[in-house]
């Protein structure tokens, strides 16, 4: 397991959530890949479909959020090979770190994040009477840049190699990534860097406010949580329903605020009267 202030050179073990992750975007891009030989148009359909638009997502198309990360455009073969590298070193990396389902938190937390800043930039852009051109989200680029921006800030002495050869802090290669998205808000893809700066904006404030053990576990607990109250009201009551009983039996049984007999002297032989 590295450290921080060590340097990481080899790629982490291909195994639990970030292989599941790495899996299911390849599976994903291969099946755009088949349908495309069966049916190009409805390739095209696929991506409108299952890629994130403002206007779409806006007139019900709810699930965008989430599936515009599995659509890799078959054309861009170069593009997926780098999103799913980065995908496997970022999540194995911080899986020796954190449970799987805190690394799952943080990408899908980044995910809809990234979904969430395009659809704030759209809106606004229109509202100020500046309307940005409308551009599908395609790829897991969001849920990446999170992960990359914990990485930067839980473990910011790591040092890996930028394009193999040359050793750099994890907190610089994230300010170099989140300074390219600046730059890319000057271009054409103006939307396209807001989505990416607000899916690293989600993602800062996950590795802020989440609990350590992951999202999943918070919710495991609130509900064992009001699982446990409900069984403690339901004794409460039965308890006083048995008060109530005895009383009419005309014998006197006592129950603290939890339901729980009260202990009383075993020689008072006045106990049950």
């Amino acid at each position: 397991m590295p450290r921080p202030g060590s340097s990481s050179i080899s790629f982490p073990a291909f195994r639990g959530t970030t292989r599941l992750l790495v899996l299911i975007n390849l599976a994903a891009y291969f099946a755009l890949v088949f349908a495309r030989v069966i049916s190009p148009l409805r390739v095209e359909w696929l991506i409108d479909l299952l890629g994130f638009s403002p206007t779409l997502f806006a007139h019900g198309a709810l699930w965008q959020p989430l599936t515009y990360s599995l659509i890799h455009p078959p054309s861009a073969i170069t593009g997926t090979l780098f999103e799913l590298v980065s995908l496997w070193f970022l999540a194995g990396f911080l899986e020796q770190m954190h449970t799987p389902s805190w690394v799952i938190g943080l990408y899908t937390s980044s995910v809809l994040g990234t979904a969430f800043g395009a659809t704030v930039i759209y809106v606004a852009s229109g509202t100020l009477g500046y309307s940005l051109p409308e551009v599908s989200l395609l790829g897991c680029f969001g849920g990446i840049f999170g992960l990359l921006i914990a990485i930067g800030v839980l473990y910011g002495d790591m040092e890996f190699l930028l394009f193999l050869t040359i050793p750099i802090k994890a907190r610089y290669i994230a300010a170099i990534y989140g300074l390219v998205a600046i730059a890319m808000l000057f271009g054409s893809l103006r939307m396209y860097a807001f989505a990416q700066l607000g899916g690293a904006l989600v993602g800062l404030l996950f590795i802020r406010l989440a609990p350590r053990r992951g999202v999943t576990f918070l919710f495991s607990e609130k509900w064992y949580g009001l699982r446990n109250r409900y069984y403690r009201w339901k004794r409460r009551r039965a308890a006083r329903k048995f008060e109530v009983y005895m009383r009419s039996q005309g014998r006197t049984v006592r129950f603290d605020g939890q339901g729980r007999q009260l202990d009383e002297d075993p020689d008072d032989k006045k106990r049950w009267n």
